[in-house]
């Protein structure tokens, strides 16, 4: 059963979001089998993006207060940033229960 799908969604281009994540998955395997990347560069990296999107979430919140921005962006904005947190947080707490279980070890 096939269905239509639109590519926009809510105003957002989801073609477009598609292409743009399949293009970035490709990039990273590029990067990953040219052996370009450590895992201390893309923390730092990753860490980066999580500041990135909180400073654009706090811009777009000022520019919503002073009615330059609609509210759809204040919200989008927003939640972009309450999903990096949560991912950050979640990082946090595989690392402290990593650490945990290899301080228990015996040695």
């Amino acid at each position: 059963m096939a269905m239509n799908v639109s590519p926009v969604v809510f105003g957002i281009d989801t073609k477009g979001a598609l292409q743009e994540v399949l293009a970035a998955r490709d990039a990273a395997s590029s990067a990953t089998a040219a052996g370009a990347g450590s895992i201390a560069s893309d923390i730092g990296q990753v860490g980066k993006d999580f500041v990135a999107t909180l400073e654009k979430a706090e811009a777009t919140s000022i520019k919503g207060i002073k009615g330059e921005a609609t509210a759809y962006e204040v919200a989008s904005a927003v939640m972009d940033a309450e999903q990096a947190l949560r991912m950050a947080v979640s990082i946090r707490d595989k690392v402290v229960s990593a650490y945990l279980e290899i301080s228990r070890m015996q040695i």
